[in-house]
């Protein structure tokens, strides 16, 4: 009889157990023809079916411990661009879970399931730097024309956030699946858009305008000491729950009451959990200079980075001077104060033909100014504060010129895809004498509620280049998830909406050969995960969530224009979110893996 030895498999599992091997555990496959090779040479019957039974039973487990796979998906043979600035090289995506697990050269047949990527760049997902998602993620959270544009994060947040609303500023209501659904916190945000189910990652500050009017409601008088402190106490709130600083739009009320010293206070409780301030700017025209440097100044008395959004020259005295503000942010850079900016890469800005009316007609909220338009002794005042301006205040009107044809009716209204000379044209028609084209302006606000989406003409494609080529300067649309059928097909939006980081990809990089392939994706992805703090999301790195894009380099490309903006982009062939195909072969997968990212401090 053979005598009994320890098996090779028993030999080490025990040596395993009693910690004296620290070598890896046998493949299963092999394992399962060890045992094979066990039975034949130790443990072999004298009865031959015994054998053949022995054998049969053998190779069916080894056919079930061969079915085991490492990985849930192999993305194959793709050109893979990392996210990090380094050149491309070819190779293969493994992901387990909602990770990726691999990144070079994965063994075949491994996976439950693989895509052959050959001929595609394979990626990080898109994270969009400035977004304004938050509401209309709550109606169809397939984020349709973000998700097809390869945007995986989106980053929401600017004067506004999607909270808090406390005290003076009421809840906004909302229906998410015909339910009413409310909250008061920004972390209660974050919780019911998670339940709603989204298909992209957010990630939001905590905007100005929110905290300034849960104390100060409407009103334009100055904050005291104790006032302050409560909107401190918010903003602190906001960071615990999760929020990745403080955003401001300062070009408008409320945002514009704030001076630098009530933002710099404010900074306070950013800087304590490791927040960055995001600023639109008080002023992007004649006072661009003033501006930047006060950004600069709130992040350096703060201790804080600071991100300028949609960093531009919106005004065309000031028109070939970007070299100067980027002197500007690289000189704060060179003294150590974490400076950056984002770009969206056309020349046209959203905004609303009720900005054109002077600061002072807003005060007491969109009523009151309803009413001072309709006051004919107050117009001759509106009309020229209007033509000659006022000290700081960002002026729409006088940014183009006054000139009519640069702003086009953007938001649902009966004037939308206009123009508004054709606006002030039909309008004038058979009337005798003729309107003001102002009067036109107050009328149409009057009409349509005190809020008409606007898209002007404001900046041009040599500043903008001079920003985009800088090291630090990212990516982001100021558009939102919106869909080319249903409920969020409405008005003349922005073309940003669907086309910005195919728009990068097709024309700065392929068309005009302004950026590198590479830095361009780095914009696009690895920057704006470093800027939030995001050390698990922007990089194809083992480790990192499993959020991918893979597109056609060849065919990337925008198709929505300033007239005709409801159009996908395309190119892009399949994008994962946590895992999950959530575009395949350019088709919505209907799945909605995202999550409510929230910031936490690392020490």
């Amino acid at each position: 009889m053979a005598p009994e030895y320890p098996s090779l498999r028993q030999q080490t599992r025990g040596a395993q157990r009693s910690g004296r091997y620290d070598g890896p555990m046998l493949p299963a496959v092999f394992a399962c023809r060890l045992l094979l090779l066990e039975v034949f040479m130790f443990r072999m019957p004298r009865g031959f079916t015994a054998v053949l039974a022995a054998l049969i039973l053998m190779d069916g487990a080894c056919r079930s411990c061969a079915a085991d796979p490492t990985y849930d998906l192999v993305i194959r043979h793709g050109k893979i661009v990392d996210g990090g600035g380094n050149p491309w090289f070819y190779g293969d995506v493994a992901i387990r879970g909602e990770r990726l697990v691999a990144v070079g050269r994965v063994p075949a047949g491994t996976a439950r399931r693989e895509i052959d990527a050959r001929g595609l760049i394979v990626a990080p997902g898109f994270i969009d730097m400035h977004s304004h998602s938050d509401f209309v993620l709550l109606e169809d959270g397939r984020a349709q024309s973000k998700i097809r544009q390869g945007v995986t994060t989106e980053v929401l947040g600017e004067g506004t956030s999607a909270g808090p609303y406390q005290g003076a500023l009421s809840p906004r209501r909302v229906v998410v699946a015909g339910k009413p659904q409310k909250w008061t916190t920004l972390g209660g945000y974050f919780d019911t858009v998670e339940r709603a189910g989204i298909a992209v990652n957010i990630a939001s500050y905590v905007g100005l305008d929110n905290v300034w009017q849960c104390v100060m409601g409407k009103s334009f008088a100055r904050p005291t000491a104790e006032q302050r402190e409560r909107m401190t106490a918010l903003v602190d709130e906001a960071m615990k729950d999760g929020a990745f600083g403080l955003s401001s739009m300062l070009a408008m009320p409320p945002g514009s009451l704030a001076t630098t010293d009530d933002i710099v206070a404010l900074c306070q409780p950013v800087a304590r959990h490791g927040g960055l301030y995001s600023s639109h700017i008080r002023n992007e025209g004649t006072n661009v200079f003033v501006a930047v440097k006060e950004a600069i100044s709130i992040g350096e008395r703060a201790g804080i980075p600071v991100d300028i959004i949609h960093i531009k020259i919106a005004d065309r005295k000031y028109w070939g001077r970007m070299n100067e503000i980027v002197a500007l942010i690289e000189a704060a850079r060179k003294r150590g104060v974490n400076v950056q900016a984002n770009v969206y890469p056309y020349t046209r800005g959203q905004n609303n033909l009720a900005s054109i009316i002077p600061p002072w007609a807003h005060d007491g909220g969109t009523a009151k100014m309803l009413e001072r338009l309709q006051d004919p002794k107050q117009r001759p005042r509106l009309k020229k504060d209007i033509r000659d301006g006022l000290p700081g205040w960002y002026n729409h009107y006088t940014a183009v010129g006054g000139d009519w044809s640069r702003m086009l009716v953007s938001g649902k209204s009966r004037y939308e895809g206009l123009t508004m000379d054709r606006v002030i044209q039909i309008k004038s028609k058979d009337r005798d004498p003729a309107p003001a084209p102002l009067d036109v302006l107050f009328d149409v606000l009057i009409e349509e509620g005190g809020s008409v989406p606007t898209i002007y003409e404001h900046h041009t494609e040599k500043d903008m280049n001079r920003a985009l080529v800088r090291p630090w300067c990212s990516i982001g649309s100021d558009g939102l998830a919106l869909a080319i059928e249903g409920p969020l097909r409405r008005g003349n939006p922005h073309p940003r909406s669907f086309g910005t980081f195919p728009r990068i990809l097709g024309v700065y990089v392929r068309g005009r050969g302004l950026l590198r392939l590479e830095d361009a994706i780095r914009k696009m992805t690895s920057l704006n995960a470093a800027k939030l703090g995001l050390r698990d999301r922007g990089l194809l790195r083992a480790g990192q969530y499993a959020d991918v894009a893979a597109f056609d380099s060849e065919r990337v490309a925008d198709r929505a224009t300033y007239t005709n903006p409801f159009q996908y982009s395309e190119g892009i062939e399949y994008v994962l979110v946590n895992g999950q195909l959530v575009l395949e072969k350019g088709e919505h997968t209907g799945a909605r893996p995202g999550k409510a990212l929230r910031h936490r401090l690392y020490r």
